[in-house]
Parts: structure tokens; sequence; C-alpha cells
């Protein structure tokens, strides 16, 4: 169901990007758009690993430097039948999480200071658990895609009124389309980050045995996100984290906008699966 939503999400972004390209800027604007996007975008997915990984000031450590930690990881790895990923710690008191690369073979698993100190052991699993199901599923790549659509309805929509034959109708358009298309394409780019979560929270917990031990770790970072924001974290990373950093899973219509599912609704789905 997760992997159907995320196909028909990102058909829904392609349809827009290919409607607002050609009701602004025709076929030769709607390529230059893509191009732009592309190669934003194509820079941070193959060098996504370092780049997060400075912006954390995340350190990539061997098993002598944490021996319980690098082993659980080795051993989850396995059991999902992917390459031995880097390990890395980031230096921050909040319980967090985060993969990076641009796939397996070049993959980063990263768990904050914090999480190491607050969770026990199963909770530790089902945490890093989920991360090697989002390294097997390829989400980065699913994330880029749809960023790069999403970046690229943005510049048509910033740009648009520049291909404008200047007729008043025209003009409208323009107008109309600065304002919502990058709302929608926001929309569904985070509709998308949110179907992976859910996808990654079933594989993890199918990875680590059981998903009592996932649920367990939601609810803790969730809390300790809600009271202890990150400091050195960075709005344009926080997608990649198991919790949001800044605010933890948001209810409402809040969750419309955030890359995160609701956390209680997570819970729920790991409970279900018990």
């Amino acid at each position: 169901m997760n992997t159907f939503r995320t196909t028909a999400l990102m058909a829904v972004m392609i349809v827009l990007f290919a409607l607002v390209g050609r009701a602004l800027a025709g076929p030769g604007g709607m390529m230059i758009a893509l191009i732009f996007a592309v190669l934003m975008n194509g820079v941070s997915y193959w060098f996504s690993s370092s780049i997060v990984l400075k912006m954390h000031g995340a350190e990539p450590i061997e098993r002598s430097d944490a021996p319980e930690l690098y082993d659980m990881v080795d051993r989850l790895r396995r059991n999902a039948g992917l390459p031995m990923p880097k390990v890395a710690i980031v230096p921050s008191d909040q319980p967090n999480a985060f993969a990076t690369g641009r796939n397996p073979d070049h993959a980063v698993v990263a768990v904050t200071r914090g999480l190491m100190r607050t969770l026990d052991h199963d909770e530790l699993a089902g945490v890093i658990a989920h991360e090697l199901a989002h390294v097997e599923n390829r989400d980065i790549l699913t994330s880029t895609v749809a960023a790069t659509l999403a970046a690229g309805v943005t510049l048509l929509a910033r740009f648009g009124i520049f291909f404008d034959r200047g007729d008043r109708n025209g003009m409208i358009t323009s107008l109309l389309m600065l304002i919502l298309a990058p709302l929608a394409a926001m929309l569904i780019q985070a509709a998308i980050s949110r179907s992976r979560e859910f996808a990654a929270d079933r594989d993890g917990a199918r990875i680590a045995g059981s998903p009592h031990g996932l649920a367990s770790a939601l609810r803790k970072i969730d809390r300790a996100a809600s009271h202890q924001p990150m400091s050195n974290a960075s709005e344009s990373t926080s997608h990649m984290f198991i919790i949001n950093p800044f605010s933890g899973g948001l209810s409402g219509l809040k969750s419309l906008f955030s890359t995160h599912p609701p956390t209680e609704e997570r819970v729920e789905q790991l409970e279900s699966m018990a």
C-alpha cells in the first residue's frame, strides 16, 4: 500500500510539473526548469553522505569506537541482506537518527549520542532497523526525485511570468500559479516523505524481528524532540531524521505540511503488526 501510495503521489507530481510547465513556459521553458532542478538536486544526491555528515558534525566510527552499536548495525544489515554501511555518531543530546547515501553500497547510518544514552537495546535495534529499511528501499533516491520535481514546479512558478505573452488572462494565470503551484508541490512532496516513513517502520520491524522496540523508541524520541529541539540540525535535512528534530510528529492540519506522519499513527501501525 505504501509503495502504491508513493507511486501515485509521484505520478501526481509529474502531472503537476507538466501542467504548470505547459501553462506558463511551454515545452522549452519546462525543459530549462527541469534541467536546473536536476542540477541542483543531483549534486546533493551524489554527495549526500558527506554533505549531511559535515552539516551535523557526525563522525564515522570503527568497531573499536563503539563495539555494541557497530555489531548491532552489522547484525541487522545481515537480516536485511545489505552491505555493511558506514556508522556515524552525531554529537547531539537529542535522541535521533538518520540514514543517507546514494545507494546501499555508499550508505551511512548515523545516530546521536542522546539516542545511545536514552534507548534500551531493543529500542535502539528498532531505530537502526528503520534506517536500514530506508537504505533497502532506496528512499534517498525517491526523496531526491520528488525534491527535483518540486523544485522544477517552484522554478516554473517563480519565473513563469517572464514567459507570459502579455495578455491579462495570462498574467492572472501566472500570479495564481506563483502562489498555488509551489504549495501543491510542497504538499505532495511531504505526503511522499510520510509514505516512505510508514514503509520504513513496517520494514524496520521486519528487519528487527519485532515492532515493539521501534514503537517504544518512537514515543521516546518524539517526547524528546518536542521538549528539546536539536541545536545543530537544519530545516533542509530535518526530513531525513526518524522524527522531526524540531517538533516531533505533528498532528491535525499541521501534519499535511509535515514530512513525518503523526507519531501515534506510526505507533498504531506497529502495534497492529504485533
